[in-house]
């Protein structure tokens, strides 16, 4: 053995023999893979709609009160507060510049009002699949990943689901092109019953097609709601995010109305990993102390599992 070979030889045998010593304290496969993170928190935009609706702040100080008031860093947008600003790029470099220099990160953006995805009317339903090109091309300019969709129409379950696969399909295609995913929240009607919208995804059968999975929407009529849980547990399996919604809380902290718990045995035993959202829609609590009590309970799941 050549004497340069043989102090390597001695060199990586001693690297060798402290990562043997060191996972006697250590399990070599902690060393090796980090555990990953169960999920990170985001704080999405409505938890603050009774301000934006009385104009008591804007969308631009959004972020910024997200960060320094609750500590943190990743957003979630809803359509209506940019003002119809969304292809105005002026108000686009201002928010981006705003986020990029706090740190910000720009998650997702939740679309409304801009026409239903599973019309059953065929020309209706291609003018709402366009009307959303504009917040996939905003989301991709704002660094975001994803816009959340609404899959509603008129009609038999049948006839609407139908009619969604084709609009969502044709809108994920236009996502896929833009590496923007097109998810769909449990938001009511049809959308609301989780074997409905698990199937929806199946046949769009689009990696840019996925859910979000909120625990609070599950009533699919007047007289109908689905089971929360079952619901979570059809979703999760295409969820690209989750979205803890939450009312109340109890003198623990817990959630009065949604067993969070369960909740998250539910997300963890489908092996999923993402972000979960801050949703508080209660009215007994003010917006910022339900956002507050929201993340104390979530930092408390993420330290259990």
């Amino acid at each position: 053995m050549k004497v340069k070979d043989r102090r390597s030889f001695i060199k990586d045998l001693g690297l060798l023999s402290a990562a043997a010593g060191l996972s006697s304290i250590v399990p070599l496969d902690v060393l090796a893979f980090p555990k990953k993170e169960f999920f990170t928190i985001s704080l999405a935009e409505w938890s603050f709609h009774k301000a934006l609706f009385a104009k008591k702040m804007t969308n631009l100080e959004f972020p910024t009160r997200a960060k320094k008031e609750f500590g943190i860093n990743i957003v979630e947008y809803v359509s209506p507060f940019f003002g119809k600003k969304e292809t105005d790029m002026a108000y686009l470099k201002e928010l981006k510049t705003l986020t990029l220099n706090e740190g910000i990160e720009n998650h997702l953006i939740m679309i409304d009002g801009e026409g239903q995805l599973g019309d059953t009317d065929e020309a209706a339903r291609l003018k709402a699949v366009e009307n959303h090109y504009k917040w996939v091309d905003a989301a991709r300019f704002l660094g975001c990943k994803t816009i959340r969709v609404n899959a509603a129409g008129k009609g038999t379950a049948d006839e609407v689901k139908t009619a969604a696969v084709a609009g969502l399909g044709k809108l994920a295609e236009y996502g896929k092109a833009n590496k923007i995913n097109i998810i769909v929240e449990n938001h009511g009607g049809y959308s609301s019953d989780g074997k409905w919208l698990s199937d929806v995804m199946k046949q769009v059968d689009n990696p840019y097609c996925g859910t979000l999975p909120d625990f609070g929407n599950f009533r699919v009529s007047k007289d109908q709601i689905y089971d929360k849980y079952q619901g979570v547990a059809e979703l999760v399996p295409f969820a690209k995010g989750i979205s803890a919604k939450t009312y109340d809380f109890n003198d623990k902290g817990d959630e009065t109305t949604i067993d969070f718990d369960h909740m998250f045995k539910i997300i963890k035993a489908a092996k999923w990993s993402g972000i979960v959202g801050i949703e508080y829609e209660g009215s007994t609590l003010s917006e910022e102390e339900g956002i507050r009590k929201t993340k104390v309970l979530l930092d408390r799941i993420l330290k259990e599992y």
